[in-house]
C-alpha cells in the first residue's frame, strides 16, 4: 500500500484488483458504479431508502479532504470499472473512523469485501486512528458477520433499534 492507500489487492479466493484513492474526475464512474448496486445494498450503505445516488451524494464522496476523509474505489481488471467503493471518514482527532463499503452486484461473493475493509483498515491504522466503526442495519446479516469474523464487536446502536454500531480497536492482526 502506498501512502496515498492505493494498492494491488487479492483476495483470499485470489481474486485480484486495484484499489486508489479517489480524484475529482471519479464522479461519473462512481455515479455509473451506484447503478449496479442491489436497491438492498443501497438501503444497508445509506441507511435510507434512496434508489438512486444522487449528485449531492457523488460530489461528498468524490471531494473528500482526504486528511479526516478518505473514499477508495476498486477497479475490475480493465482498470475502469468500479467494482467496489469504500468510504473512511474520521473525527477531528483522527482517533475514531468510520467506515461504509458497497459491492456491485455481479463481483459479490469473491473476497472484495473483506479485502477492501482490511485494506481500509490498515490505512486507517497507518494514519494514527485507534477505532474503525461501522453503523450497519440490523438485517445487514452479511456485513455484520464479515466484520465479526474480523474481530469487530457488535452492539446495539444508541437510540436507535434498527441499527448495530460493529467496532474494532486497531491495530488488526498481521493475517489481514
Amino acid at each position: 500500500m502506498t501512502p496515498h492507500g492505493n494498492a494491488d489487492l487479492e483476495t483470499r479466493t485470489g481474486h485480484r484488483f486495484l484499489v486508489r484513492t479517489v480524484t475529482d474526475r471519479d464522479e461519473a464512474a462512481l455515479a455509473e458504479f451506484f447503478t449496479h448496486v442491489t436497491p438492498e445494498d443501497l438501503r444497508f450503505r445509506f441507511l435510507t431508502g434512496l434508489a438512486v445516488v444522487g449528485p449531492d451524494r457523488l460530489a461528498a464522496m468524490v471531494r473528500v479532504d482526504h486528511y479526516r476523509s478518505e473514499t477508495f474505489l476498486a477497479f475490475a481488471d480493465d482498470g475502469v470499472t468500479v467494482i467496489a467503493a469504500a468510504m473512511l471518514a474520521c473525527d477531528a482527532a483522527l482517533e475514531v473512523g468510520e467506515v461504509a463499503i458497497s459491492i456491485r452486484s455481479d463481483y459479490k461473493q469473491r473476497g472484495i469485501s473483506w479485502a477492501l475493509l482490511a485494506h481500509v483498515a490498515r490505512y486507517a491504522e497507518a494514519r494514527g486512528v485507534q477505532t474503525l466503526q461501522s453503523i450497519e442495519s440490523y438485517a445487514n446479516h452479511a456485513a455484520i458477520d464479515l466484520e465479526r469474523e474480523m474481530g469487530f464487536t457488535a452492539r446495539a446502536y444508541p437510540n436507535d433499534s434498527s441499527l448495530v454500531l460493529v467496532e474494532r480497536k486497531l491495530p488488526l492482526s498481521a493475517a489481514l
